[in-house]
């Protein structure tokens, strides 16, 4: 074939084999972008899905529980969160161990969820249940120590407290502890509390020698909690506490002796109830704690005195006062000088006479 052939078949096939170029080429585009158009719709409907579902699970979330009544609950410590979704669950406070776990991670709570023992309100939310976890916000259970226990009876008082746990490992001294009320969750051990009591105790000492009167005859924070025991046992009317510590305190001046019943019975019981009136014998028996006998302060505190009888002794009431007897009201006559003392007691005999007729 000559050039000149050659070259009209070219131009004959030419507009044929671009024509057929741009079919194929236009077909390849059409499928390309059915493609896009097939993953674009796919993509949306599961965004659509997964919105519908997110939308969903937040409803959920916010749904009031199944909890038809107040319900406690128990989370001991060292419960996971898979642990705790299933004891709610089990317990009626959620409805899903899984949305209740989903809904912690979406949240990123899981490490501050605190195990105690927790209230729940009827109809509470998940979402509710998860703040009130990671708050904490336990049931508080309280102790109250009244003033005047000796240390014995306040362990004992602990130790029977069902709500606590742990073996009493601590041995207190006496006057040790600060009598008051005191919180804990369930589950505190024993002698987490006693160590608190005995943490009370010391700052409340602490605070109030600081500010003590001047010139007491108290060599050291002890023995103001020595007397402070005694003024205890001694009053419990709240009016007179500075005014019998200040008959202790103008006794110890002058080297009297405190004379004081609660000292001789605190040698006797070690702090429990005698039951009866001191014998005369028992007035001159050669004990530690005997004050008839003794000079000065007991070796120990008789019990352990709260905040305000500690406060008295080192803010005794400005007087001269060395005596004092009960009056028959449930608080006591006091007295400068013993001829007058002894008027006082002569009027307290003839009340308890009356009071046997």
């Amino acid at each position: 074939m000559g050039a000149q052939e050659r070259t009209r078949a070219a131009q004959g096939r030419g507009p044929t084999v671009i024509t057929e170029t741009m079919r194929l080429a236009a077909q390849r585009g059409g499928v390309v972008k059915g493609l896009i158009l097939f993953f674009l719709t796919l993509f949306f409907l599961s965004a659509l899905a997964v919105g519908a579902g997110g939308y969903l699970a937040y409803k959920e979330v916010q749904r009031p529980g199944p909890l038809e009544r107040e319900t406690i609950v128990l989370l001991e410590p060292g419960l996971g969160v898979n642990q705790i979704a299933d004891r709610l669950a089990q317990d009626k406070v959620i409805r899903h161990a899984e949305l209740f776990n989903a809904a912690v991670r979406w949240h990123q709570a899981g490490a501050t969820l605190k195990a105690g023992e927790y209230r729940f309100a009827p109809g509470v939310t998940v979402l509710e249940v998860i703040d009130i976890l990671v708050d904490g916000s336990s049931i508080l259970h309280f102790l109250t120590i009244a003033e005047g226990r000796t240390t014995k009876q306040i362990v004992a008082a602990i130790d029977a407290d069902a709500t606590l746990t742990g073996d009493i490992t601590m041995e207190p001294r006496e006057g040790a502890l600060l009598p008051e009320t005191y919180g804990f969750t369930r589950g505190e051990t024993r002698d987490a509390l006693i160590k608190r009591m005995a943490t009370a105790q010391k700052e409340a000492l602490d605070s109030l020698w600081e500010g003590r009167a001047a010139d007491l005859p108290l060599a050291n924070r002890r023995e103001a909690i020595i007397l402070a025991s005694i003024v205890e046992k001694e009053t419990g009317v709240a009016s007179e506490r500075d005014r019998v510590a200040a008959v202790f305190i103008n006794r110890l001046r002058k080297r009297m002796r405190l004379e004081s019943d609660p000292t001789i019975i605190y040698g006797l019981t070690g702090g429990e109830p005698l039951g009866r009136g001191l014998r005369q014998s028992e007035l001159r028996g050669e004990t530690p704690y005997n004050t008839y006998v003794i000079r000065g302060l007991p070796p120990t505190p008789i019990c352990n005195p709260g905040r305000a009888s500690i406060e008295a002794v080192l803010n005794p009431a400005q007087t001269d006062d060395l005596f004092f007897v009960a009056d028959g009201t449930g608080g006591h006559a006091f007295a400068r000088t013993l001829r007058e003392h002894n008027a006082n007691v002569r009027r307290w005999r003839q009340i308890e006479r009356q009071n046997r007729r």
